[in-house]
């Protein structure tokens, strides 16, 4: 019934975002709209002002709508603030790898620690203040 899930994320500022995304976490930039809605756009230009983007790693999909947009296409989050009680759990090969990679790039919002469960876990800020939790099996 279900095939599958992207997650669409409330952005302030979608070329930042799209930077964030790239340059720290190592996302592919796959589409963009223009800001006034009349281009697809296939090969990003990060002085073009953009209201939605979608990036993937791997078989990883997030799209990324600006506040404005999403509140047109969506009524019910006009007037929200950017912010969510979610996290986006990455699992990965490795994550105390990411972890080295990440730690000195980004916030951290908990620690790497090794879970009751087995999972080896950290979480950490994006430039929009979502918590992202990288994981993997604890080897």
């Amino acid at each position: 019934m279900y095939n599958k899930l992207t997650v669409n994320m409330m952005v302030e500022n979608v070329q930042r975002t799209l930077k964030f995304y790239k340059d720290i976490l190592q996302f592919e930039f796959v589409m963009a709209v223009s800001k006034d809605n009349s281009e697809v756009i296939f090969e990003n230009n990060p002085d073009r002002e953009l209201v939605y983007a979608l990036v993937k790693h791997n078989t990883i999909e997030i799209m990324f709508q600006a506040a404005e947009s999403l509140s047109v296409d969506i009524p019910a989050f006009s007037g929200k603030p950017i912010d969510a009680s979610v996290s986006f759990y990455f699992e990965v090969e490795d994550a105390n790898l990411v972890y080295e990679e990440l730690k000195d790039k980004i916030k951290i919002a908990k620690e790497i620690y090794t879970t009751w469960y087995g999972m080896r876990e950290f979480y950490v800020y994006d430039c929009n203040g979502y918590i992202l939790g990288f994981a993997s099996p604890q080897k």
